[in-house]
């Protein structure tokens, strides 16, 4: 008697490489070795896909598209556009963005949102300050409490969302009013008015503004070094996405939570996670912020949670999560950065900036739904 054929178990969640399309898959096996499938059928695994096909399988595709035709646009209307000062200009607004648009978008890819960043970001950078002023302490002693309580917030976000089961939106929110409320209140009760004391006299303000704030002079420009924590960000977020473990549970929790759980993967540890690794970015932000000002305003940041969500969304970041890639939310990030300081050179009318990303948005979705179908047909 012939014993049944063992059935091929699925691949696991947390074999790296799983997800290298840019979404939650999982390898599909055939009824043979490689190339002896039924009726003479390659194995699946093994089929090389048309470079065509590889591409419209790519999340930030469509980014890719409209970064080309916002530079061409505005490289014919404003003809300074391409002298390498303004391009450093716009690589540097680019940059304060992409630094929180790459965490989120990875937040995103699990499915989660986070409303409270653009505060978080005041918060990172008033904690500097005011610490280290009323402490008399180095500036390096106020950076690093900083990063504990940033992280702390993070925590708090991603903690409450894995016991409460209450949605993203609602807690991120709560979160985003009380550290409104919270950046104004203890800035006026600490300094007695709503912006922070300057620390530019304090030890070790140099070394930190080096860090954060400096300029890098490459060729005929200078660059701001957020370029280069941006573009570190946008290194390591892909890596983590595509050559490891933890990067195929984040495609797994946000393609479907229960269904990750059901498979062994730790879904409360990978939220936790992305909101820790979103704190982290914005405590670089937040330190940016205030070594390249001396001086921060408490009020600041309220509305740039929506920028940063809105150019993960352009980079090819799906709502519903499971899909999407770090380097497609930093060409959201660039295109963000070309439309501001592009309509600036082309001496255009800045009230119409709100008007024009939110169109970029619109278009931005309607053009990667539509390279998804086609991607989908195609298979």
């Amino acid at each position: 008697m012939t014993a049944a054929p063992t059935p091929t178990p699925p691949t696991p969640p947390d074999a790296p490489g799983a997800a290298e399309d840019g979404t939650a898959t999982q390898a599909r096996t055939g009824g043979g070795p490689a190339g002896a499938g039924p009726a003479g059928k390659s194995d699946e695994r093994v089929v090389h896909r048309p470079l065509l096909q590889r591409l419209l399988g790519r999340p930030e595709l469509g980014a890719v598209v409209g970064a080309i035709a916002v530079f061409a646009v505005f490289s014919v209307v404003a003809d300074s556009f391409l002298r390498p000062s303004s391009l450093s200009t716009v690589l540097y607004a680019s940059s304060t963005l992409g630094i929180m648009a790459v965490p989120v978008a990875l937040l995103m890819i699990g499915g989660e949102f986070d409303l409270s960043t653009g505060v978080m970001v005041t918060s990172s950078s008033l904690v500097s300050s005011m610490f280290s002023y009323q402490m008399t302490a180095n500036v390096w002693v106020g950076v690093g409490f900083s990063l504990l309580v940033t992280l702390g917030i993070g925590f708090f976000n991603g903690y409450m969302l894995v016991r409460t089961k209450l949605p993203s939106f609602i807690i991120t929110l709560g979160t985003f009013l009380m550290l409104t409320g919270l950046n104004l209140g203890l800035t006026k009760l600490i300094s007695g008015t709503v912006s922070t004391k300057t620390i530019s006299d304090m030890e070790g303000f140099t070394s930190a503004r080096a860090l954060f704030a400096s300029e890098l002079a490459i060729g005929p420009a200078d660059i701001q070094i957020t370029v280069v924590w941006w573009l570190a960000l946008v290194v390591l977020a892909t890596w983590l996405l595509l050559r490891t473990r933890a990067g195929n549970w984040i495609f797994a929790v946000g393609g479907g939570e229960h269904t990750a759980r059901a498979v062994g993967v730790p879904v409360a540890r990978t939220k936790i996670g992305l909101y820790l690794g979103v704190s982290l970015g914005a405590w670089i932000s937040g330190q940016h912020l205030l070594f390249n000002y001396d001086v921060v305003q408490s009020g600041e940041g309220v509305g740039n949670e929506l920028i940063y969500i809105a150019a993960a969304v352009i980079g090819g970041c799906l709502l519903t999560g499971g899909y999407g890639s770090a380097v497609g939310a930093a060409v959201g990030a660039f295109i963000f950065g070309m439309t501001s300081k592009g309509i600036v050179y082309a001496q255009w009318e800045p009230d119409w900036f709100k008007f024009f990303l939110g169109a970029m948005l619109l278009v931005a979705v309607l053009l990667n739904a539509w390279i998804r179908k086609r991607a989908e047909a195609s298979r």
